[in-house]
């Protein structure tokens, strides 16, 4: 539910028609903590109000006579509110938080969600076949693959960049379609041994998009505490049971490749369920589902799970020229050369952050 937002009586215009109001005298004051901050006081004629109680937005916008008056709306939507929204079921709502898939805010174990910030998710997914150029702007969206260390500086950098994580691919085409301005990257290149490049120059669409270093992280194994199946490669995952990546995520990719060359490609049991995050990788073995799961060891580390360290891997950050340019992104960027930066990349584990800013490819002017 909504909480209460507290109106009054505007004072600053006497020509205007006053309408009776049923609120505390001392909510009249327009600088008393008690009145709401930014709301304007609106003339209202409530017919309902009980003497005493304030009334909610719903309740003054249903009465409100005055065409000129305007609510403003609350900044945090509760899941029922998403729900109404999206014209989906709370249900829904759960499961897209559980997935990684919608912007959230967890406050004292409760979900909110930013309204600027979801209808920006919701225009992202909008379809986009025109020239990016043009476009005014780029919606303050990171796709791609999901980070823990880009996760927390976001938040702390007050950067004002919201995230949608379905994955490296699906984060490039998102990128290619004007949908994100930015898409995180650790897609492995067998063919040259490298990250990320190829597969920028070769997705249609990516004209002025440059390629920066975000951080080198320990990419491995995670298995059951102490790792009592004495897991110690790829090999060993002959009979065991895997949960695997969605085909668009860049572990996935890493992970086949591995395989393929262990020659144990035919020989591992996958879940049905591709797990949609790496959190969702460490859920699946923590619970027994799986006896392995491939993601960064800072996971394994959070869930006080064993890993098996496989590779050192490039995660990178794909920006349109123009908003790599742009406040916010700069300010992620200025965040992230302090020093608190490196102190909560040593305590995530399996970072290594020397060569971030980087630049890895910088596309045709």
């Amino acid at each position: 539910m909504l909480s209460p937002r507290l109106l009054a009586t505007s004072h600053e215009d006497t020509q205007r028609p006053r309408c009776s109001h049923p609120f505390d005298a001392r909510l009249r004051r327009p600088d008393h903590p008690a009145a709401v901050e930014r709301y304007h006081l609106l003339p209202l004629r409530p017919r309902s109000a009980k003497p005493g109680r304030p009334l909610r937005l719903s309740e003054a916008a249903a009465h409100c006579r005055c065409p000129e008056a305007a609510l403003s709306a609350p900044r945090y939507l509760t899941t029922r509110e998403v729900a109404d929204l999206l014209r989906i079921k709370e249900r829904k709502v759960y499961d897209l938080v559980a997935d990684n898939t919608i912007p959230v805010c967890r406050v004292t174990g409760k979900l909110l969600f930013p309204r600027d910030v979801i209808t920006t998710w919701v225009e992202a997914s909008a379809e986009f076949n025109g020239d990016l150029e043009a476009l005014k702007a780029l919606p303050p969206v990171i796709g791609g693959s999901h980070d823990p260390l880009l996760d927390w500086a976001l938040r702390e950098s007050r950067s004002g960049l919201a995230t949608v994580y379905e994955g490296s691919l699906t984060g490039l085409e998102k990128l290619a379609q004007g949908k994100v301005q930015a898409a995180g990257l650790h897609v492995f290149e067998p063919e040259n041994g490298g990250w990320n490049r190829v597969h920028i120059a070769k997705t249609p669409g990516l004209t002025s998009v440059v390629l920066i270093e975000w951080a080198r992280r320990r990419q491995g194994l995670v298995v059951a505490a102490d790792n009592p199946l004495g897991v110690q490669g790829v090999g060993d995952l002959a009979g065991r049971t895997v949960i695997p990546r969605q085909a668009s995520a860049g572990s996935q990719v890493l992970l086949e490749h591995l395989m393929g060359k262990a020659g144990v490609s035919n020989d591992v049991g996958f879940l049905d369920t591709p797990a949609s995050s790496e959190t969702d990788i460490a859920h699946a073995v923590a619970g027994g589902k799986a006896d392995a799961g491939l993601a960064i060891e800072a996971v394994a580390r959070q869930f006080g799970l064993g890993f098996v360290p496989l590779a050192e891997e490039r995660y990178d950050l794909a920006v349109w020229r123009r908003a790599y340019f742009e406040e916010p992104f700069q300010n992620l960027l200025a965040f992230a050369r302090e020093s608190r930066f490196a102190e909560r990349a040593d305590e995530l584990g399996g970072y290594h952050i020397s060569g971030l800013g980087t630049v890895q490819f910088n596309g045709a002017r």
